[in-house]
């Protein structure tokens, strides 16, 4: 056996780490972490499995992969090979509007599960925060209240990775996703910064996304922070299906199969919010990421995009 692995000369792992013109692979054969330089912007990320021989790394097929847009309209993949999104927020800073809803939707559209980790609940501003939010996504999402100051409900989190799961920290600048694998695995010391007092927005203090194996079991990204989670890869009929509160409308099938839940004749979502099941803010919310959605697939390079993935 170890005749035939000298002679092929591949070698399999996983990237962990991503610092632009070089990656680290932690390789499945030993367990030891190398370093494998990389053509900037080549599209590896963490999480990719991949073949490495003579230094020359090659990405293996991907089982999911997570893609956002910026406010410039810049496509970003997010991580590879997950099966959980975790979209990090608190009070302070509080995320840009929408931006748990575009990540709900995303995860789904992408067939990771959505979780959502409500952090800094030592803050004074939470309480209230946590009133307004988690009527609105509880019985769309697994939520945590959890506290990365002081350990609170952390150990929820631990016992949900352990049962196996992959996942990948998302959030605003400053929400403390990095402090709160910093009490998950305090030997890796990552770094974190204050929150601006006058902005209210956090400092940029991840710049490396990194893979990290739980002790219980599981396994973490880290990664930058981004204040907007444009949709890419979401069509509008995801979008129609995978909108957190729509659960219920799904259930009951609209007259149409391509249904927008705008103005059609026989809309479970419209009737259920006639009804008052489901709320006027919240279908005008859906309203807007609707109308991004139909901009971006009315875009040539979108469609593009959308017909080869298609074909692959």
């Amino acid at each position: 056996m170890k005749k035939q692995q000298q002679n092929d000369g591949k070698r399999k792992g996983i990237i962990v780490a991503h610092y632009g013109v070089a990656v680290d692979v932690l390789f499945a054969d030993s367990g030891e972490q190398s370093m494998v330089r990389v053509k900037r912007n080549s599209g590896h990320v963490v999480g990719d499995n991949v073949e490495v021989e003579d230094e020359v790394l090659n990405r293996l097929e991907r089982q999911s992969e997570l893609c956002r847009m910026d406010a410039r309209g810049g496509i970003h993949i997010v991580g590879a090979n997950l099966d959980v999104l975790c979209i990090v927020v608190t009070c302070e800073p509080m995320s840009s509007p929408g931006f748990i809803d575009r990540a709900i939707v995303a995860s789904r559209a992408a067939n990771l599960t959505p979780v959502l980790v409500m952090n800094k609940s030592d803050l004074d501003c939470f309480k209230s925060y946590y009133k307004s939010v988690q009527p609105i996504f509880k019985d769309s999402v697994e939520l945590f209240s959890v506290s990365a100051e002081t350990g609170i409900n952390l150990h929820a989190l631990e016992d949900f990775f352990s049962e196996g799961h992959r996942g990948i920290f998302v959030g605003s600048t400053g929400v403390g996703k990095s402090s709160i694998l910093n009490k998950m695995l305090p030997n890796i010391n990552l770094s974190t910064g204050e929150i601006s007092e006058t902005k209210k927005r956090g400092r940029h203090t991840t710049t490396v996304s990194t893979l990290h194996m739980l002790p219980r079991g599981g396994e973490l990204v880290d990664s930058p922070g981004f204040n907007d989670f444009g949709l890419v890869d979401t069509t509008i009929a995801e979008l129609a299906t995978f909108f957190p509160g729509f659960e219920k409308a799904v259930e009951l099938p609209c007259k149409f199969r391509d249904c927008k839940h705008r103005e059609e004749p026989d809309c479970s979502v419209t009737e259920l919010v006639e009804e008052g099941e489901i709320s006027r803010e919240r279908y005008q919310t859906y309203l807007q990421i609707l109308t991004e959605v139909e901009m971006i697939e009315a875009e040539p390079k979108f469609r593009e995009r959308r017909h080869r993935r298609k074909k692959n």
